[in-house]
Formats: structure tokens, sequence, C-alpha cells
């Protein structure tokens, strides 16, 4: 059983800056693409960030985020994190980390595991 715990969440104002960090634990995930996903109020399911557990073809990004937020994992651990800059009301969204076997699969919503998520609220 794999539990992946989402923090770092809150309330900001536009311009403002969080980081939400993603714990994982039960089994190792070395071997899992890992990422983030939010779901704004009354929308679907959206791709935010991640990679392939191996790092090749580097960090993959939603349109809506590139060049304002960055995802990074920490080497053998898995924990992985999204630091999210310049934040707009549209960021407004409940915020999910998730595995999967390959990248491609995660960046389709095709998920292995994904957590409870986290809370982010920005306002303007």
């Amino acid at each position: 059983q794999v539990t992946l715990v989402e923090s770092g969440g809150g309330s900001m104002q536009a311009g403002g800056s969080l980081r939400l960090t993603c714990i994982a634990s039960g089994k190792p995930l070395d071997r899992y693409a890992m990422g983030w996903f939010r779901r704004p109020p009354g929308k679907e399911l959206e791709f935010v960030a991640g990679a392939a557990w191996h790092g090749g073809g580097g960090n993959y990004y939603g349109d809506s985020v590139k060049g304002r937020f960055t995802f990074s994992r920490e080497p053998g651990k898995d924990t992985i994190f999204l630091q999210m800059s310049n934040l707009k009301t549209d960021d407004t969204a409940v915020y999910f980390c998730a595995a999967t076997d390959t990248i491609a699969n995660l960046r389709r919503a095709t998920l292995d595991y994904r957590g409870q998520g986290t809370q982010v609220t920005v306002s303007s």
C-alpha cells in the first residue's frame, strides 16, 4: 500500500509564492514517474508538472504553469516538490501528487497512486 501525503498548500495573494511537498511511503517509488495535478473548482483534473523516474526528457509542465512553476524530486527519496511563483487567481485548485509507471501515463492521468490533495487559494 502506497500513501502520498501533500503539504504546503494555503492562501496567498496573486503574485506570491508557495512550495508544495509530497512524501510517499509504503513502498519505494524510485522507478515511478511522479508529478502534480490540480483540480480547479468545477473543472477537470489538470496535469501540472512531473518527470520520469530516470529524469530522462527533463521536467514536463502544463502550458498554464510553464515559466512560473518548478518541479523537483529529491534524489534517492520518494519526495517531490512544486515551487509555485507568480501565482494567479486561476491557480486556485486542490493540488494532488501522483505516481505511475511512465511519464506518458502520468501526463494522461493514468495513475497508480494519488494523494488526498492540498488546497491552494489565490486571491486578487
